[in-house]
């Protein structure tokens, strides 16, 4: 760590060292080995009534491996793609690529297909595994990437005998839930799993310095880019995350975690996915969330002892019949992050489970964790919280001058330390913008920084939108629209929203003047995913600009109701 003021240390929580050493595991792979020759015997991960020990896990996981190294003859940095929800193809497919040295390609799986061929085309993936649910999509992406092979499956193909062919045929013949989709060559799922299993998975050597994933996010161009997550990255924000949590966790009592944030979302990845994994915890997999008194009637059937998630799944949950129901005696540790956790939610969630939700913050470029909340506090505070052990941060006005920790002056927050990515897949020059010189990671965030190292977030550089976690920016949904026939301009702009914080407000000057708000949103639907559609559609004559003609989308913002 460079030599700076960190007042945050003297208010780090007792037992929690300020450095983590981030070469004391070679790779993510050295992680899981050491989970598994230590917890064998436990459960793993459990997914909708079925669960894995990490004995079980081990052997998949190294089919899987197997089936990459020996049948598809991938090499080493090759990049995999996966596109699934949560369910345990999920991480046995992910661990299986990076054990066999292969680089992942989170994809979000109700991306439309032309957000899925620019990330496949961008990242140069040559395999892809993906659920049935969203095959049509990827059928109507591939023709135009480099990806040769492909592997599906069904929801239900894990689960075993009659309970995984019940969730296949509900999934597909009752919900409707599997368009009808030809992908000529595609591998079936288990069929990968057994081919791996007739050969042995061959050793490969995986340096700290190696691409383990490559996490697409978006930018100010509005294109989405993959940040280089190297083993050394994750397996530092893994270390840092877990001493920070280490006070209120144990490896000798297993944990059990729930993960209803999705594990390609990076937060899920790294924080359940990673830090659990290393302290032997059982991971509950929710496959969807969304389905709210499905949720509540699943926590019902475990002893939970930890909980992820972002604002609007601890509202939903609050707000669901029955959820005051749950037993919270177990649970000690709530951890929100991805978007800010308001206070009345956080309130709430205190005087239903008795357990403080502590707020975190960090980006993808981040892996994700730069601060996190001590988790002894009593209450919620609206700080995003102190920096994690090895992490330096500072905020920086315009000309980049350090600004003072006082609580008062408000500059750009900027992050070093030993989980700040590689930089951007094939992007040089963005990633001299993000990282500077002095290896400062820019966030685009605008924070003050009190004497006591408590961070607190004021306001957002860029003109980014956060719709439940996930990132969305302008430039990207004008783009789309820009491109429809009875559009003239276009600006989107995020306006308040209840259920998602923010949502997607766009304000057009119309070339048709019969263009309906029905019609450009339907326009809309084609083009992007759901949390990237506008909710809100607002005609004018013109739009404010500059005097260079930049459209001013911070006045659109402060004229802008609420969604």
């Amino acid at each position: 760590m460079s030599e700076l003021e960190r007042p945050w240390l003297a208010n780090y929580p007792k037992g929690v060292a300020a450095t983590i050493d981030p070469d004391s595991y070679t790779s993510i792979n050295a992680v899981l080995e050491r989970a598994i020759s230590k917890h064998r015997d436990r459960d793993s991960f459990y997914c909708m009534g079925k669960s894995l020990t990490y004995g079980e896990f081990d052997t998949l996981s190294a089919q899987f491996a197997s089936f990459l190294l020996n049948t598809l003859k991938l090499s080493k940095g090759d990049r995999v793609a996966v596109m699934m929800p949560n369910c345990l193809q999920q991480p046995i497919a992910t661990f299986g690529i990076l054990r066999a040295g292969l680089t992942v390609v989170n994809v979000n799986p109700l991306y439309t297909a032309r957000e899925l061929e620019h990330q496949l085309k961008d990242s140069g993936a040559v395999a892809i595994v993906v659920v049935d649910n969203f095959g049509k999509t990827l059928a109507d992406a591939l023709p135009d990437t480099a990806v040769k092979h492909v592997v599906t499956t069904g929801l239900g193909d894990l689960l075993g005998g009659l309970k995984g062919a019940l969730v296949n045929f509900v999934v597909k013949h009752v919900k409707k839930m599997v368009p009808a989709y030809s992908i000529p060559g595609a591998i079936r799922y288990r069929d990968a799993l057994a081919a791996g299993a007739n050969a042995p998975m061959p050793k490969v050597e995986v340096k700290n310095s190696d691409i383990a994933f490559l996490q697409y996010t978006g930018g100010t161009t509005g294109v989405a880019k993959g940040a280089m997550l190297t083993h050394r990255n994750l397996v530092s924000n893994m270390l840092q995350a877990g001493a920070w949590i280490s006070p209120c966790v144990s490896e000798d009592r297993q944990e059990t975690i729930i993960t209803a944030l999705p594990l390609y979302h990076i937060f899920a990845l790294t924080a359940n996915g990673l830090v659990f994994m290393e302290l032997g915890a059982r991971n509950i997999l929710i496959t969807n969330p969304r389905d709210m008194p499905g949720f509540v009637k699943e926590l019902k059937k475990h002893k939970f002892t930890s909980f992820t998630g972002v604002n609007t799944l601890f509202n939903g949950l609050l707000n669901t019949p029955g959820f005051d129901e749950v037993d919270f005696s177990h649970l000690h540790l709530s951890l929100g992050g991805g978007m800010a956790v308001q206070r009345s939610v956080a309130e709430r969630w205190k005087a239903v489970t008795g357990c403080t939700l502590s707020e975190a913050y960090g980006l993808t470029e981040t892996s994700p964790a730069a601060c996190i909340n001590p988790l002894d506090l009593p209450a919620y505070n609206g700080s995003i919280g102190l920096p994690i052990p090895s992490t330096d941060v500072c905020i920086k006005d315009d000309d980049g001058k350090t600004l003072a920790m006082d609580g008062a002056a408000v500059g750009e927050l900027c992050i070093k330390g030993p989980q700040v990515m590689a930089g951007y897949w094939q992007r040089p020059a963005e990633t001299a913008q993000q990282i500077d010189g002095d290896s400062w990671l820019h966030t685009g965030d605008m924070a003050r920084i009190e004497s006591t190292g408590f961070v607190f977030i004021v306001d957002r550089k860029k003109d980014m939108i956060l719709v439940s976690g996930f990132n969305v920016y302008p430039n990207e949904i004008e783009d789309v629209l820009a491109s429809m026939p009875g559009i003239a301009e276009v600006a989107a702009v995020g306006v308040p929203d209840e259920h998602s914080g923010e949502a997607v407000k766009v304000v057009i000057v119309k070339k048709d003047p019969s263009l309906t708000a029905e019609q450009v949103i339907a326009y809309a639907k084609e083009n992007l995913t759901g949390y990237k559609r506008p909710h809100v559609v607002e005609f004018r004559t013109e739009l404010p600009k500059t005097n260079v003609g930049k459209i001013l989308r911070r006045e659109l913002r402060d004229a802008a109701p609420k969604a």
